[in-house]
């Protein structure tokens, strides 16, 4: 019996070259790198309370967040064939202007020449099949802080660099969200090249939605994470449907982080609301309000990752979209195990226990769809 292919489309990298330019940052995000102790990675504006010391914010950084050879060792520990690299938030959305498009450059060509340099040393005949080697292919970061023809041109770029099968974005856009109509430039970028874009929450909701400052303190990155992450990707792709996004560019390709959020158990909600809003021109308002229906969307339009942990919502998840639309993903190097080094990451055998308890054993191909298959169709893989 064949070894089942694994691909892991939801991992990150902080290429050495990023982490020096956090290193010689003192506002969020940046790294504290003390004479002694351990690094601290501070990327969330909660991590970076004043009245905790510095040694405590934000959460540890090893090597497992830059080294190629540490993402491969995970790779092998947790049966995985095939690794979508992509920068870790915040991207490059903090980056001034006028260093935006270099800084990007700078890091798809690391991120491109890595993932060439593991495919070549890993089979380097070219004989073994896709589940007897390690394989790399990457999403972009793009240069949003810079002008919107600056990114086009970016994501221009990057598809012409082997190795690069989409670009990872955050909920902001240029900075005003994903319903902004200055993103339509780049949304036409990524319709016409089809690189997939990977979106993934970054900012989060204010502390008062949690409570305030000191809610948020007292639980750590709890209800940020666990709350807050998923509802800015529910929020940020219902304002990409209000404005039209997906009307003007249906052949759009999005694939959502964390099973899309909220987005496919609040799917039927959305669709109420909408088509009973006053202000939409179909109910005698004066706001053109979508013309595709949500389902429609998330069913031609929209991908989910399978990083949610739980098999009730990842039967939303298929519920939503279907399982030929859903992919395997880690997370990697966060949620690592806090006791053992040496044990699988519970972070992952959850997403694995959760997608084999969803579908079943007697359902084994729409197990191997999500764990491997679907990646390797939608992203032109060519894994074999």
């Amino acid at each position: 019996m064949a070894t089942q292919l694994v691909v892991d489309i939801h991992t990150h990298v902080y290429p050495p070259s990023y982490l020096a330019m956090l290193r010689a940052r003192k506002t969020v995000p940046y790294v504290h790198d003390p004479a002694e102790g351990e690094p601290r990675l501070i990327i969330l504006s909660s991590d970076d309370d004043p009245a905790t010391p510095l040694d405590q914010r934000g959460r540890p950084v090893d090597t497992s967040y830059s080294d190629i050879n540490v993402k491969l060792a995970f790779m092998e520990k947790h049966g995985i064939h095939c690794s979508v690299i992509s920068l870790a938030n915040p991207w490059l959305d903090f980056v001034p202007s006028p260093e935006a498009q270099q800084w990007a450059e700078r890091i798809n060509n690391d991120l491109d020449s890595t993932c060439a340099q593991v495919n070549q040393t890993s089979d380097p005949e070219g004989t073994k099949s896709a589940t007897e080697k390690q394989t790399l292919f990457a999403f972009g970061a793009l240069p949003l802080s810079a002008p919107s023809s600056v990114v086009v041109e970016e994501i221009k770029r990057l598809s012409t660099l082997p190795n690069i099968r989409g670009v990872i974005m955050g909920t902001s856009g240029l900075g005003k969200g994903l319903d902004d109509p200055a993103l339509d430039a780049i949304w036409k970028a990524l319709e016409e090249t089809q690189l997939l874009l990977f979106l993934h929450p970054h900012y989060g909701l204010p502390d008062e939605a949690f409570g305030g400052p000191e809610a948020v303190s007292r639980y750590g990155h709890v209800l940020p994470l666990a709350l807050g992450f998923p509802l800015e990707t529910t929020i940020a792709v219902t304002r990409m449907l209000l404005s039209g996004v997906f009307d003007r560019f249906q052949e759009l390709r999005v694939l959502l982080a964390h099973s899309g959020g909220t987005l496919p158990f609040l799917a039927g909600r959305i669709e109420s609301c909408i088509m009973h809003e006053r202000k939409f021109v179909v109910n005698g308002g004066d706001e053109p309000g979508p013309q595709r229906s949500i389902w429609d969307v998330l069913q031609t339009n929209i991908y989910l990752d399978a990083v949610i942990y739980g098999s009730a919502g990842l039967q939303a998840a298929v519920a939503a979209g279907s399982h030929d639309r859903l992919m395997f993903g880690t997370d990697h190097p966060f949620f690592p195990p806090l006791q053992d080094e040496d044990e699988k990451w519970p972070s992952v055998t959850t997403n694995y226990k959760a997608i084999r308890s969803c579908f079943g054993e007697e359902k084994a191909d729409s197990i191997g769809m999500v764990l491997g298959s679907n990646a390797n169709r939608v992203l032109k893989l060519g894994l074999e």
